[in-house]
């Protein structure tokens, strides 16, 4: 989510926090096991003594060839939220390994987060970020199963919170997909500048090549009213919405369930969403989705969660 503004002359607000945790990152990875180990904001005793929820589970390279299905997660992982960095990092990887997804793309990261994900996953990821400094939105792509052709990274003009919109062409077993990622405008105030980018990413929606598949995710922070004023395209399908609105994903900002934030409000809010446009050129295969859940619904040991947002794992058919 995040309302935070910025100016020329004060870039980013609440980053001395992230400051101290890069220096303090790049101060202990000294040697190879230290980067393995080091996490925004800890030591390697400490990334040792508080492990992760959930496990690797690797997976077996034989049923991968044969998985034609696309598994996707989009996550805003809030990155700027220093309290207990080092076993939150820990969470998100843990459940990127556990889901080990096609495509991955996050929202609200943090260069440390960054440099610890790569530590672990960069043998089997390629890794896209749509920013260097503050906070940013990024995507990672399985090496083995999707092959990076081009990238590129589209400023959001009147953003005042330094947003944009990251697009990635891709082949998935021979087709051809246009991925996206963005983190909308935050904030009730700020409803118009979303609105604006919501119309934005449907036009390079719409604008794909016909013999290509669109799919965005992202933390959007858009009000269902929002939606409607805007209108999606008729080509345009909100992924959670062809699945039947299955009620135990419908929020994805949940301040009831989730204690992360000590906000005085309460409320659930369906921020985090997927929006697909197949494939017009007949003979392309369809992409369809077969099933959506949330993840990162479990506190960690350290008493908190991953994220103030839950994540969204979803799977595609592609046949």
């Amino acid at each position: 989510m995040k309302c935070l503004q910025y100016s020329k002359t004060d870039r980013f607000l609440n980053m001395e926090k992230v400051s101290a945790l890069e220096k303090e990152t790049t101060s202990s990875t000294t040697d190879t096991r230290q980067a393995e180990e080091n996490t925004p904001g800890s030591s390697t005793s400490e990334a040792e003594d508080s492990p992760a929820v959930c496990r690797d589970d690797a997976e077996n390279p034989s049923e991968e060839e044969g998985n034609s299905k696309l598994s996707l997660i989009s996550w805003n992982v809030d990155g700027l939220d220093s309290e207990k960095q080092p076993e939150r990092a820990r969470g998100l990887c843990s459940y990127l390994m556990t889901h080990s997804p096609d495509v991955v793309l996050l929202q609200e990261l943090i260069q440390p987060y960054v440099r610890f994900m790569k530590n672990r996953l960069a043998a089997s990821y390629t890794f896209i970020e749509a920013g260097k400094e503050g906070y940013f939105v990024a995507m990672m792509l399985k090496k083995s199963r999707v092959t990076l052709l081009d990238s590129k990274i589209h400023d959001f003009p009147l953003s005042r919170m330094m947003r944009n919109l990251l697009i990635a062409q891709v082949l998935f077993r021979g087709q051809k997909f246009h991925l996206m990622t963005s983190h909308f405008e935050s904030c009730k105030a700020f409803a118009a500048e979303r609105m604006r980018q919501l119309t934005l990413v449907m036009r390079a929606m719409t604008s794909a090549p016909d013999d290509v598949t669109v799919l965005f995710g992202g933390d959007t922070n858009l009000r269902d009213a929002e939606v409607a004023k805007v209108g999606l395209p008729s080509c345009v399908c909100d992924v959670w919405e062809q699945l039947g609105e299955p009620e135990h994903c419908r929020y994805t900002w949940d301040t009831h369930a989730n204690t992360n934030k000590d906000v005085e409000f309460k409320c659930r809010l369906r921020f985090d969403r997927l929006y697909l446009r197949r494939a017009a050129k007949e003979g392309v295969p369809q992409l369809e989705p077969d099933s959506m859940t949330l993840i990162g619904l479990e506190k960690l040991p350290c008493r908190r969660y991953t994220s103030d947002h839950w994540g969204i794992y979803c799977t595609f058919s592609t046949e």
